[in-house]
């Protein structure tokens, strides 16, 4: 049995703290024609979820959550309860796809079952179909989500072609926990210095993650000005995607020598500005903090399936016009958060909640779940998705659309998924709060065209490669 850690139990308890939210992150696969027999998907995914413990197991909680949640088999596992078929109407172009998505989303599951299941999506325009695979936050992070999900591919290399391996955290080792013991050499004239430097070493460590707790914490206090970003919000849903062409972001990222999440960034913090201002409302300098999760995954840990990351909560700036201007904000807010151990003092924050009884965790978090908080106002993460284009049961994978989630009082949630030559921005909204999803969508879409149309005046940086 395997206990689920802090991390993973706190989006059970965030669920359970408001009955309006689902905390589900989905993916949709979008596949070439014509779609195959019901009989032969439910085929093809009994062959391939048994590979993945999680698809299996089920929760076993505890009274008074004494103890964490566990993993445990599910003695009457039944494939046929997970998947699922449904039909668009006609003419089943993006609005109809986009309304099925969000009713599937905002269903919670069925915690006395396996916390997944699958959708065939039929009678997509162009010939076409779509599998929506929908999976409990509890049991993934976005990273660990697309290497599960690649999983069910046809490709059996498909968990180690992704973009992930070009994020930070896969080439950097945590800063978070104290440094390697130095490694003494036969002079021991030098053990002193060795081990002075060490230490000397561990202060500073110690120093930069407490400051970025520390400022993590002071955000968490620092309220927004009123906004109709955040809220009560109510069961019902709204998505909708921007897609634009990953050979433009990496362009802006060259020409303005930043990388491709903060042009991704800059263009969400433009629509934002726009949205805002057709509703009436002035974008001031403090209006959009925002949660961006940072992954601590190192690429040995792409095979698990749990959650891995931290955050950083910059204010992106809505209050100025200039899209330029934007981006050069955005790079600089993002590359002060790395440097002051946000990222680092939040993994440090949950490690420590591992050393406090999971009853008074859980509590804590059910109790902070409920109060109404107006320090964060959207949710922006990145998802490396795959480098090559994929096949499902012999069709091609044209495009893969994310899913996310909304909680703690944020209406609208903003995924961003790098797949082959597309990068796609996938948004959920509440129903009755953000009629205008669509409107946010077209101007990412509008905002990284400016970006681009402006990177052409400006010389290339001398940069080789661009980060994410």
């Amino acid at each position: 049995m395997e206990q689920l850690t802090a991390l993973d139990a706190t989006f059970l308890e965030v669920e359970d703290a408001d009955p309006h939210v689902s905390l589900a992150v989905g993916g949709v696969s979008i596949m070439e024609g014509p779609a195959p027999d019901f009989d032969e998907f439910v085929a093809a995914f009994a062959d391939r979820a048994p590979t993945i413990p999680r698809c299996t197991q089920i929760l076993r909680t505890h009274p008074l959550d004494l103890a964490a949640p566990e993993w445990v088999d599910d003695p009457h596992f039944d494939i046929t309860r997970h998947l699922h078929r449904l039909a668009l109407p006609h003419p089943g172009g993006d609005a109809e796809l986009f309304e099925t998505i969000a009713t599937v989303m905002e269903r919670r599951l069925d915690r006395e079952r396996p916390l997944w299941e699958c959708y065939l999506i039929e009678g997509l325009s162009g010939g076409r179909w779509a599998v929506l695979t929908k999976i409990h936050h509890c049991i993934a992070d976005g990273i660990a989500t697309t290497q599960l999900l690649a999983r069910f591919s046809d490709d059996a290399d498909a968990r180690g072609g992704t973009f992930a391996t070009d994020i930070r955290a896969a080439r950097e080792p945590d800063r978070s926990g104290p440094p390697s013991p130095p490694k003494l050499g036969l002079n021991p004239v030098r053990w002193i210095g060795d081990i002075g430097r060490s230490a000397l070493a561990a202060a500073a460590t110690a120093e930069h993650v407490a400051v970025g707790a520390a400022e993590l914490t002071a955000s968490m206090f620092s309220l927004a000005p009123e906004s109709s970003l955040n809220g009560p919000v109510t069961t019902m849903r709204r998505f909708s995607a921007a897609r634009v062409r990953l050979a433009d972001l990496q362009r802006v990222a060259r020409a303005f020598d930043v990388t491709l999440n903060d042009v991704a960034l800059a263009a969400i913090t433009a629509s934002y500005r726009k949205m805002l201002l057709e509703r009436g409302e002035r974008p001031g300098r403090n209006s959009l903090r925002t949660l961006v999760p940072v992954s601590v995954r190192p690429t040995n840990h792409f095979g698990m399936t749990d959650n891995q990351v931290s955050a950083m909560l910059p204010l992106l700036p809505v209050d100025e016009a200039d899209p330029v201007e934007q981006l050069r904000l955005v790079h600089g807010r993002l590359t002060r958060a790395k440097a002051s151990g946000q990222s680092e003092g939040g993994s440090a924050l949950v490690s420590a909640a591992k050393n406090i009884p999971f009853a008074l965790t859980a509590w804590g978090i059910r109790l902070l779940a409920r109060l109404p908080q107006r320090a964060v106002v959207a949710l922006a993460t990145n998802v490396p998705g795959p480098r090559k284009r994929q096949t499902l049961m012999g069709r091609r994978v044209l495009e893969i659309l994310p899913v996310p989630p909304i909680a703690l009082q944020l209406r609208t949630g903003i995924a961003m998924l790098s797949y082959a030559d597309a990068f796609i921005f996938g948004i959920t909204a509440d129903y009755d709060n953000a009629p205008d999803i669509e409107a946010l969508a077209a101007g990412i879409e509008d905002a990284v065209a400016k970006l681009v149309k402006a990177s052409r005046t400006r010389p290339k940086a001398t940069r080789k490669s661009v980060t994410r």
